[in-house]
């Protein structure tokens, strides 16, 4: 006896995307192994939100490939005060800031700063390669300032610690609000001028950063182009469009 076999047209399409497409059905449910995938993919999106930055573990690191760094804290107190209150984790406390004030009085290009945000680990797996890669493609003659590794950090935080360490440009590292694909996405937020109170209309943002998002060989390229860019016209966000694809394609 001859099967009619008919193959699911889903399962092609499925093994060029971490969506959840085509995930059939088990009568009025999901299937078994769809509804286990669902909740391992939730509970590694809470871990991600939860799990604190080891700063000591992204320190060494930092030092071992010969980055000056320096921690600081927000206002937030833990991680439930700044899950709670966005507006404390975008201000430092009173001892990160004479920290900063207190390094000596420098002219540098850019500032940046890793944070934890709302994903620790993307921070923790994927800063220090996307900084190794802007290295490699920015101008040697760019001054840096010393990274600042922040806890507890929303994007704004960056402002204060850039405008403290009297920087033309910062760049913030933080981890992303993790999806249910995507726990460890890393996001760079681009800002010129930094003073406490730039709106997120005057940032430029890249994002996804991650193996299995935008590589850091693929967004360091143009995280440099947008701060080559503002430092020529001084400014960033809205203003500032991001044609580095153009560039990078060689386009007139």
């Amino acid at each position: 006896m001859k099967l009619d076999i008919t193959l699911d047209p889903w399962a092609e399409l499925r093994r060029h995307t971490p969506a959840r497409i085509g995930i059939g059905r088990a009568g009025t449910s999901l299937p078994t192994r769809e509804l286990l995938d669902f909740s391992a993919a939730h509970a590694q999106a809470r871990d991600a939100v939860l799990t604190p930055l080891d700063v000591a573990a992204l320190s060494a690191e930092l030092s071992g490939q010969s980055f000056a760094c320096l921690s600081v804290q927000s206002q937030a107190s833990n991680r439930a005060v700044y899950l709670r209150r966005p507006d404390l984790g975008r201000r430092l406390d009173g001892a990160s800031i004479e920290r900063l004030q207190a390094l000596p009085p420098q002219a540098f290009d850019l500032a940046v700063v890793l944070g934890d945000g709302l994903s620790a680990i993307a921070s923790q797996r994927h800063a220090l390669p996307l900084i190794q890669q802007l290295k490699l493609v920015l101008s040697e003659n760019l001054k840096w300032a010393p990274l600042v590794i922040a806890t507890q950090a929303r994007v704004a935080l960056g402002d204060e610690i850039g405008a403290l360490l009297g920087a033309k440009a910062v760049l913030m590292l933080l981890g992303e609000r993790p999806g249910l694909s995507s726990p460890d996405s890393l996001g760079a937020y681009l800002t010129f001028a930094p003073h406490i109170g730039r709106s997120d209309a005057e940032r430029n943002c890249v994002s996804n950063i991650r193996p299995a998002g935008l590589t850091p060989e693929l967004a360091a390229p143009r995280l440099a182009w947008l701060l080559r860019e503002a430092l020529r016209r001084s400014l960033s966000g809205v203003a500032l469009k991001d044609d580095s694809e153009r560039e990078l394609l060689g386009a007139a």
